[in-house]
Protein backbone atom coordinates (compact mmCIF):
# COMPACT_ATOMS: atom_id res chain seq x y z
CA UNK A 1 0.00 0.00 0.00
CA UNK A 2 1.36 2.91 -0.93
CA UNK A 3 0.92 6.61 -2.30
CA UNK A 4 -0.36 9.39 -0.76
CA UNK A 5 -3.87 8.30 -2.14
CA UNK A 6 -3.16 4.77 0.13
CA UNK A 7 -2.32 6.52 2.79
CA UNK A 8 -5.41 8.51 3.25
CA UNK A 9 -7.42 5.54 1.90
CA UNK A 10 -6.27 4.27 4.92
CA UNK A 11 -8.03 7.44 7.24
CA UNK A 12 -11.23 7.69 4.63
CA UNK A 13 -12.46 4.23 4.47
CA UNK A 14 -12.56 3.58 8.63
CA UNK A 15 -14.17 5.21 11.70
CA UNK A 16 -12.35 8.13 13.16
CA UNK A 17 -9.89 7.45 16.45
CA UNK A 18 -9.05 9.49 19.04
CA UNK A 19 -5.84 10.96 18.00
CA UNK A 20 -7.89 12.39 14.68
CA UNK A 21 -10.54 13.65 17.05
CA UNK A 22 -8.31 15.33 18.88
CA UNK A 23 -6.72 17.02 15.62
CA UNK A 24 -10.33 18.07 14.59
CA UNK A 25 -10.97 19.97 18.34
CA UNK A 26 -8.29 21.07 18.11
CA UNK A 27 -8.21 22.95 14.74
CA UNK A 28 -12.29 24.20 16.32
CA UNK A 29 -10.27 25.64 19.55
CA UNK A 30 -7.36 27.32 16.83
CA UNK A 31 -10.48 28.42 14.58
CA UNK A 32 -12.20 30.05 17.81
CA UNK A 33 -8.69 32.04 18.70
CA UNK A 34 -8.91 33.50 15.36
CA UNK A 35 -12.89 34.56 15.77
CA UNK A 36 -12.45 36.51 19.08
CA UNK A 37 -8.48 37.83 17.66
CA UNK A 38 -10.15 39.37 14.92
CA UNK A 39 -13.87 40.81 16.54
CA UNK A 40 -11.51 41.59 19.37
CA UNK A 41 -11.01 44.97 17.48
CA UNK A 42 -15.03 45.17 17.20
CA UNK A 43 -15.61 44.98 21.17
CA UNK A 44 -12.77 47.65 21.81
CA UNK A 45 -13.59 49.89 18.58
CA UNK A 46 -16.45 52.29 20.65
CA UNK A 47 -13.76 52.56 23.34
CA UNK A 48 -11.15 53.32 21.01
CA UNK A 49 -13.16 55.61 19.28
CA UNK A 50 -14.46 57.94 22.28
CA UNK A 51 -10.95 58.07 23.76
CA UNK A 52 -8.97 58.96 20.83
CA UNK A 53 -12.00 60.76 19.11
CA UNK A 54 -11.35 59.70 15.53
CA UNK A 55 -13.78 59.79 13.15
CA UNK A 56 -15.85 56.96 11.55
CA UNK A 57 -14.21 56.88 8.44
CA UNK A 58 -10.60 56.70 10.13
CA UNK A 59 -12.86 54.01 12.20
CA UNK A 60 -13.43 52.02 9.47
CA UNK A 61 -9.65 51.66 8.53
CA UNK A 62 -8.81 50.83 11.93
CA UNK A 63 -11.52 48.06 12.02
CA UNK A 64 -10.14 46.51 8.26
CA UNK A 65 -6.17 46.73 8.83
CA UNK A 66 -6.44 43.26 10.49
CA UNK A 67 -8.11 42.10 7.40
CA UNK A 68 -5.32 43.52 4.97
CA UNK A 69 -3.37 41.20 7.20
CA UNK A 70 -5.15 38.17 7.07
CA UNK A 71 -5.21 38.17 3.07
CA UNK A 72 -1.48 38.17 2.96
CA UNK A 73 -0.91 36.29 6.01
CA UNK A 74 -3.37 33.24 3.64
CA UNK A 75 -2.05 33.42 0.59
CA UNK A 76 1.54 33.38 1.26
CA UNK A 77 1.13 31.47 4.83
CA UNK A 78 -1.26 29.05 2.77
CA UNK A 79 1.45 28.24 0.29
CA UNK A 80 4.07 28.08 2.53
CA UNK A 81 2.35 25.36 4.57
CA UNK A 82 2.11 23.01 1.33
CA UNK A 83 5.89 22.89 1.11
CA UNK A 84 7.17 23.56 4.59
CA UNK A 85 4.48 21.88 6.39
CA UNK A 86 1.06 22.15 8.43
CA UNK A 87 2.21 22.22 12.06
CA UNK A 88 5.21 24.22 11.57
CA UNK A 89 2.82 26.91 10.51
CA UNK A 90 0.31 26.47 12.64
CA UNK A 91 3.08 27.00 15.64
CA UNK A 92 4.78 30.06 14.03
CA UNK A 93 1.11 31.52 13.37
CA UNK A 94 0.01 31.05 17.13
CA UNK A 95 3.56 33.26 17.99
CA UNK A 96 2.62 35.96 15.78
CA UNK A 97 -1.34 36.44 16.93
CA UNK A 98 -0.54 36.31 20.62
CA UNK A 99 2.17 38.78 20.01
CA UNK A 100 0.51 40.80 17.65
CA UNK A 101 -2.51 41.07 20.54
CA UNK A 102 -0.61 41.62 23.03
CA UNK A 103 1.05 44.97 21.51
CA UNK A 104 -2.02 46.12 20.61
CA UNK A 105 -2.76 46.47 24.13
CA UNK A 106 -0.55 49.00 24.53
CA UNK A 107 -0.80 50.82 21.54
CA UNK A 108 -0.56 54.49 22.54
CA UNK A 109 -1.78 55.95 18.59
CA UNK A 110 -3.94 55.22 15.46
CA UNK A 111 -0.70 54.15 13.61
CA UNK A 112 0.76 51.75 16.17
CA UNK A 113 -2.57 50.10 16.54
CA UNK A 114 -2.80 49.69 12.66
CA UNK A 115 0.68 47.95 12.92
CA UNK A 116 -0.10 45.84 15.64
CA UNK A 117 -3.36 44.74 13.92
CA UNK A 118 -2.21 43.96 10.62
CA UNK A 119 0.43 41.81 12.17
CA UNK A 120 -1.80 39.98 14.15
CA UNK A 121 -3.89 39.24 10.65
CA UNK A 122 -0.91 37.79 9.01
CA UNK A 123 -1.14 35.09 11.43
CA UNK A 124 -4.85 34.95 12.08
CA UNK A 125 -4.64 34.45 7.55
CA UNK A 126 -2.42 31.59 7.52
CA UNK A 127 -3.77 29.89 10.71
CA UNK A 128 -7.13 29.75 9.28
CA UNK A 129 -5.82 28.19 5.83
CA UNK A 130 -3.62 25.96 7.26
CA UNK A 131 -6.49 24.28 9.58
CA UNK A 132 -8.91 23.68 7.08
CA UNK A 133 -6.34 21.70 5.29
CA UNK A 134 -5.37 19.92 8.45
CA UNK A 135 -8.86 19.03 9.39
CA UNK A 136 -9.99 17.65 5.69
CA UNK A 137 -6.62 15.47 5.71
CA UNK A 138 -7.24 13.97 9.31
CA UNK A 139 -10.52 13.43 8.67
CA UNK A 140 -12.31 10.20 7.00
CA UNK A 141 -14.53 9.94 4.10
CA UNK A 142 -18.17 10.04 5.66
CA UNK A 143 -17.60 12.62 7.96
CA UNK A 144 -14.78 15.12 5.92
CA UNK A 145 -17.48 18.09 5.00
CA UNK A 146 -18.87 17.62 8.34
CA UNK A 147 -15.44 18.14 10.42
CA UNK A 148 -14.79 21.35 8.05
CA UNK A 149 -17.77 22.75 8.69
CA UNK A 150 -17.16 22.26 12.22
CA UNK A 151 -13.85 23.29 12.68
CA UNK A 152 -15.24 26.76 11.08
CA UNK A 153 -17.90 26.58 13.69
CA UNK A 154 -14.94 27.59 16.15
CA UNK A 155 -14.98 31.13 15.01
CA UNK A 156 -18.22 32.12 16.01
CA UNK A 157 -18.43 30.09 19.53
CA UNK A 158 -14.61 32.46 19.86
CA UNK A 159 -16.47 35.54 19.47
CA UNK A 160 -19.41 33.76 21.98
CA UNK A 161 -17.45 32.68 24.75
CA UNK A 162 -14.41 35.80 24.15
CA UNK A 163 -16.65 38.45 23.70
CA UNK A 164 -18.92 37.55 26.71
CA UNK A 165 -15.64 37.67 28.62
CA UNK A 166 -14.95 41.33 27.08
CA UNK A 167 -18.36 42.27 27.81
CA UNK A 168 -17.64 41.33 31.69
CA UNK A 169 -14.35 43.09 31.06
CA UNK A 170 -15.59 46.34 29.81
CA UNK A 171 -17.78 46.96 32.52
CA UNK A 172 -14.73 47.02 34.71
CA UNK A 173 -11.79 48.09 32.62
CA UNK A 174 -10.64 50.05 29.25
CA UNK A 175 -10.79 48.37 25.52
CA UNK A 176 -6.76 47.34 26.08
CA UNK A 177 -8.24 44.40 28.55
CA UNK A 178 -9.89 43.12 25.82
CA UNK A 179 -6.88 42.38 23.79
CA UNK A 180 -4.54 41.39 26.74
CA UNK A 181 -7.43 38.73 26.73
CA UNK A 182 -7.06 37.57 23.19
CA UNK A 183 -2.93 37.12 24.04
CA UNK A 184 -4.24 34.85 26.72
CA UNK A 185 -6.05 32.72 25.19
CA UNK A 186 -3.79 32.36 22.25
CA UNK A 187 -0.46 31.55 23.91
CA UNK A 188 -2.08 29.16 25.99
CA UNK A 189 -2.88 27.11 22.65
CA UNK A 190 0.36 26.55 22.03
CA UNK A 191 1.90 23.80 24.30
CA UNK A 192 -1.34 22.00 23.56
CA UNK A 193 -0.55 21.79 19.58
CA UNK A 194 3.00 21.69 20.38
CA UNK A 195 2.39 18.12 22.43
CA UNK A 196 -0.85 17.18 20.85
CA UNK A 197 -1.55 17.96 17.28
CA UNK A 198 1.19 15.51 14.74
CA UNK A 199 1.65 16.80 11.00
CA UNK A 200 -0.68 15.54 8.15
CA UNK A 201 0.24 11.88 7.21
CA UNK A 202 -1.39 13.37 3.70
CA UNK A 203 1.10 16.00 3.65
CA UNK A 204 3.95 13.71 4.87
CA UNK A 205 3.28 11.26 2.06
CA UNK A 206 2.86 13.76 -0.53
CA UNK A 207 6.50 15.93 0.35
CA UNK A 208 8.08 12.18 0.41
CA UNK A 209 10.75 13.58 2.79
CA UNK A 210 13.39 11.42 3.60
CA UNK A 211 11.72 10.08 7.03
CA UNK A 212 8.10 10.36 5.74
CA UNK A 213 7.65 7.21 5.94
CA UNK A 214 8.92 6.24 9.49
CA UNK A 215 6.92 10.13 10.75
CA UNK A 216 3.85 8.64 8.84
CA UNK A 217 4.00 5.24 10.53
CA UNK A 218 4.34 6.46 14.31
CA UNK A 219 1.16 8.49 13.43
CA UNK A 220 -0.17 5.49 12.08
CA UNK A 221 0.37 3.37 14.94
CA UNK A 222 -0.62 6.09 17.76
CA UNK A 223 -4.55 6.15 15.58
CA UNK A 224 -4.44 2.13 15.79
CA UNK A 225 -4.26 2.34 11.71
CA UNK A 226 -2.00 -0.60 9.47
CA UNK A 227 1.29 0.74 8.30
CA UNK A 228 2.87 1.67 5.52
CA UNK A 229 5.57 -0.75 3.27
CA UNK A 230 6.89 2.00 1.35
CA UNK A 231 6.33 5.61 -0.24
CA UNK A 232 6.13 5.97 -3.95
CA UNK A 233 9.40 6.73 -5.94
CA UNK A 234 7.49 9.83 -8.34
CA UNK A 235 8.11 13.24 -8.37
CA UNK A 236 6.66 15.62 -5.78
CA UNK A 237 4.12 17.63 -7.62
CA UNK A 238 4.40 21.08 -7.86
CA UNK A 239 2.91 23.16 -5.44
CA UNK A 240 2.76 27.00 -7.17
CA UNK A 241 -0.04 29.18 -7.20
CA UNK A 242 -0.06 29.16 -11.43
CA UNK A 243 -1.38 25.62 -10.50
CA UNK A 244 -4.77 26.76 -8.97
CA UNK A 245 -5.25 28.12 -12.44
CA UNK A 246 -4.30 25.31 -14.94
CA UNK A 247 -6.93 23.98 -17.10
CA UNK A 248 -8.24 21.76 -14.06
CA UNK A 249 -9.44 24.27 -11.96
CA UNK A 250 -9.15 27.76 -13.10
CA UNK A 251 -12.81 28.34 -13.15
CA UNK A 252 -13.65 26.62 -9.47
CA UNK A 253 -10.57 28.85 -8.50
CA UNK A 254 -12.07 31.81 -9.73
CA UNK A 255 -15.58 30.94 -9.03
CA UNK A 256 -14.71 30.65 -5.46
CA UNK A 257 -12.90 33.42 -5.03
CA UNK A 258 -15.35 36.06 -6.30
CA UNK A 259 -18.02 34.06 -4.20
CA UNK A 260 -16.13 33.97 -0.96
CA UNK A 261 -14.97 37.68 -1.61
CA UNK A 262 -18.49 38.94 -2.59
CA UNK A 263 -20.22 37.66 0.67
CA UNK A 264 -17.26 38.27 3.31
CA UNK A 265 -17.58 42.12 2.67
CA UNK A 266 -21.31 41.34 3.70
CA UNK A 267 -20.22 38.99 6.46
CA UNK A 268 -17.84 41.82 8.03
CA UNK A 269 -20.25 44.23 7.63
CA UNK A 270 -22.02 42.89 10.06
CA UNK A 271 -19.58 41.98 12.23
CA UNK A 272 -17.20 44.66 12.07
CA UNK A 273 -20.30 47.45 12.76
CA UNK A 274 -22.67 45.54 14.89
CA UNK A 275 -20.88 47.70 17.93
CA UNK A 276 -21.11 51.27 16.57
CA UNK A 277 -24.49 51.12 15.69
CA UNK A 278 -25.58 50.00 18.57
CA UNK A 279 -23.45 52.40 20.30
CA UNK A 280 -24.97 55.13 18.22
CA UNK A 281 -28.22 53.70 19.49
CA UNK A 282 -27.55 55.45 22.63
CA UNK A 283 -26.77 51.47 24.29
CA UNK A 284 -23.63 51.25 26.85
CA UNK A 285 -20.36 49.81 24.83
CA UNK A 286 -20.83 46.54 26.92
CA UNK A 287 -24.56 46.26 25.75
CA UNK A 288 -23.11 46.79 22.29
CA UNK A 289 -20.64 43.81 22.91
CA UNK A 290 -23.70 41.66 23.94
CA UNK A 291 -25.01 41.79 20.77
CA UNK A 292 -22.39 40.70 18.91
CA UNK A 293 -22.20 38.09 20.75
CA UNK A 294 -25.82 37.08 20.14
CA UNK A 295 -24.71 37.45 16.12
CA UNK A 296 -22.39 34.77 16.82
CA UNK A 297 -24.51 32.64 18.93
CA UNK A 298 -26.38 32.55 15.55
CA UNK A 299 -23.84 31.91 13.79
CA UNK A 300 -22.42 28.85 16.17
CA UNK A 301 -26.08 27.35 15.78
CA UNK A 302 -26.61 27.96 11.91
CA UNK A 303 -22.90 26.39 11.24
CA UNK A 304 -23.73 23.44 13.17
CA UNK A 305 -26.85 22.78 11.64
CA UNK A 306 -25.48 23.44 7.98
CA UNK A 307 -22.53 20.49 8.97
CA UNK A 308 -25.20 18.40 9.97
CA UNK A 309 -26.93 18.89 7.14
CA UNK A 310 -23.97 18.01 4.72
CA UNK A 311 -24.56 14.50 5.08
CA UNK A 312 -28.07 14.66 3.54
CA UNK A 313 -27.61 18.26 0.55
CA UNK A 314 -25.51 18.84 -1.64
CA UNK A 315 -23.08 21.41 -0.02
CA UNK A 316 -23.87 24.16 -2.86
CA UNK A 317 -27.37 24.00 -2.61
CA UNK A 318 -27.47 24.72 1.46
CA UNK A 319 -24.74 27.58 0.48
CA UNK A 320 -27.12 29.15 -1.95
CA UNK A 321 -29.60 29.08 0.39
CA UNK A 322 -27.94 30.46 3.69
CA UNK A 323 -26.95 33.52 1.21
CA UNK A 324 -30.35 34.16 0.41
CA UNK A 325 -31.31 34.20 4.03
CA UNK A 326 -28.41 36.56 4.41
CA UNK A 327 -29.69 38.97 1.61
CA UNK A 328 -33.11 38.79 3.77
CA UNK A 329 -31.54 39.42 6.95
CA UNK A 330 -29.16 41.66 6.56
CA UNK A 331 -31.63 44.06 5.28
CA UNK A 332 -34.19 43.35 8.04
CA UNK A 333 -31.38 44.66 10.25
CA UNK A 334 -31.32 47.87 8.54
CA UNK A 335 -34.80 48.65 9.57
CA UNK A 336 -33.70 48.74 13.00
CA UNK A 337 -35.67 47.34 16.45
CA UNK A 338 -36.88 49.05 19.29
CA UNK A 339 -35.02 47.44 22.09
CA UNK A 340 -32.17 45.60 22.70
CA UNK A 341 -34.25 42.49 22.77
CA UNK A 342 -35.46 42.46 18.97
CA UNK A 343 -31.60 43.62 18.10
CA UNK A 344 -30.39 40.60 19.76
CA UNK A 345 -32.66 38.75 18.51
CA UNK A 346 -32.43 39.93 14.76
CA UNK A 347 -28.43 39.77 15.29
CA UNK A 348 -28.64 36.33 15.80
CA UNK A 349 -30.32 35.32 12.91
CA UNK A 350 -28.43 37.47 10.56
CA UNK A 351 -25.42 35.45 12.28
CA UNK A 352 -27.45 32.30 11.06
CA UNK A 353 -27.35 33.17 7.90
CA UNK A 354 -24.10 35.14 7.23
CA UNK A 355 -22.02 32.76 9.23
CA UNK A 356 -23.38 28.99 7.44
CA UNK A 357 -22.58 30.67 4.24
CA UNK A 358 -18.84 31.16 5.35
CA UNK A 359 -18.24 27.68 6.48
CA UNK A 360 -19.97 25.93 3.83
CA UNK A 361 -17.84 27.85 1.49
CA UNK A 362 -14.73 26.79 3.62
CA UNK A 363 -16.49 23.27 3.53
CA UNK A 364 -16.50 23.36 -0.36
CA UNK A 365 -12.86 24.77 -0.18
CA UNK A 366 -11.60 21.76 1.03
CA UNK A 367 -13.16 19.63 -1.56
CA UNK A 368 -12.27 21.32 -4.53
CA UNK A 369 -8.23 21.02 -3.88
CA UNK A 370 -6.19 18.13 -4.07
CA UNK A 371 -3.30 17.38 -1.18
CA UNK A 372 -0.51 19.22 -2.46
CA UNK A 373 -2.81 22.40 -3.59
CA UNK A 374 -5.62 22.49 -0.43
CA UNK A 375 -3.85 24.61 1.58
CA UNK A 376 -2.10 27.13 -1.18
CA UNK A 377 -5.94 27.05 -2.74
CA UNK A 378 -7.57 27.65 0.32
CA UNK A 379 -5.22 30.20 1.47
CA UNK A 380 -5.20 31.87 -2.20
CA UNK A 381 -9.41 32.18 -2.17
CA UNK A 382 -9.23 33.67 1.39
CA UNK A 383 -6.52 35.64 0.77
CA UNK A 384 -7.77 37.47 -2.19
CA UNK A 385 -11.33 37.19 -0.44
CA UNK A 386 -10.44 38.92 2.76
CA UNK A 387 -8.45 41.83 0.26
CA UNK A 388 -11.72 42.72 -1.08
CA UNK A 389 -13.30 42.33 2.10
CA UNK A 390 -11.34 45.30 3.59
CA UNK A 391 -13.40 47.78 1.92
CA UNK A 392 -16.18 46.24 3.58
CA UNK A 393 -15.89 47.95 7.13
CA UNK A 394 -14.47 50.71 5.00
CA UNK A 395 -17.18 51.18 2.66
CA UNK A 396 -19.93 50.83 5.17
CA UNK A 397 -17.56 53.81 7.41
CA UNK A 398 -17.67 56.52 4.52
CA UNK A 399 -21.67 55.42 3.74
CA UNK A 400 -22.50 56.37 7.47
CA UNK A 401 -19.91 59.26 7.29
CA UNK A 402 -22.03 60.54 4.34
CA UNK A 403 -25.18 60.68 6.40
CA UNK A 404 -26.74 57.47 4.27
CA UNK A 405 -29.25 55.90 6.71
CA UNK A 406 -28.65 52.44 8.26
CA UNK A 407 -31.00 51.00 5.96
CA UNK A 408 -29.25 52.38 2.74
CA UNK A 409 -26.29 51.43 4.23
CA UNK A 410 -27.40 47.99 4.82
CA UNK A 411 -28.78 47.30 1.47
CA UNK A 412 -26.08 48.15 -0.51
CA UNK A 413 -23.38 45.67 1.71
CA UNK A 414 -26.12 42.70 1.40
CA UNK A 415 -25.64 43.10 -2.46
CA UNK A 416 -22.19 41.26 -1.70
CA UNK A 417 -24.34 37.61 -0.87
CA UNK A 418 -26.22 38.37 -4.01
CA UNK A 419 -22.93 38.28 -6.05
CA UNK A 420 -21.93 34.67 -4.61
CA UNK A 421 -24.96 33.08 -5.74
CA UNK A 422 -24.29 34.43 -9.07
CA UNK A 423 -20.96 32.77 -8.88
CA UNK A 424 -21.78 29.48 -7.04
CA UNK A 425 -24.79 29.51 -9.96
CA UNK A 426 -21.95 28.45 -12.51
CA UNK A 427 -19.67 26.24 -10.03
CA UNK A 428 -19.81 22.79 -10.45
CA UNK A 429 -20.17 19.94 -7.62
CA UNK A 430 -16.58 18.06 -7.37
CA UNK A 431 -14.10 16.36 -5.09
CA UNK A 432 -10.81 16.36 -5.33
CA UNK A 433 -8.28 13.72 -6.26
CA UNK A 434 -4.65 13.28 -5.83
Amino acid sequence: MTGTMEAQRILDDVPMTRLQIAAVVLCVALNAIDGFDVLAISFAAPGIAAEWGISRGALGIVLAMELIGMAAGSVVLGSIADNLGRRPIILGCLVVMASGMYLASQATSVNALLATRFVTGVGIGGMLATTNAMVAEYSNARHRNFNVVLMATGYPVGIIIGGSLATILLAHFDWRAVFILGAAMTGVLLPAIWFLMPESISYLAQKKRPDALAQINRILTRMGHAVLEQLPASEEKSTGWRDLFSPQLARTTILLTTAYLAHIITFYFILKWIPNIVVDMEYSPASAGGILVWANVGGAVGSVLLGGLTHYFRLRSLIITALIGSIVMINVFGMGQVNLTGLAIVAGITGFFTNSAVVGLYAMLAQSYPTHLRAGGTGFVIGMGRAGAVLGPIIAGFLFEGEFSLTAVSFVMALGSLVAIFALMFLKDQAATD
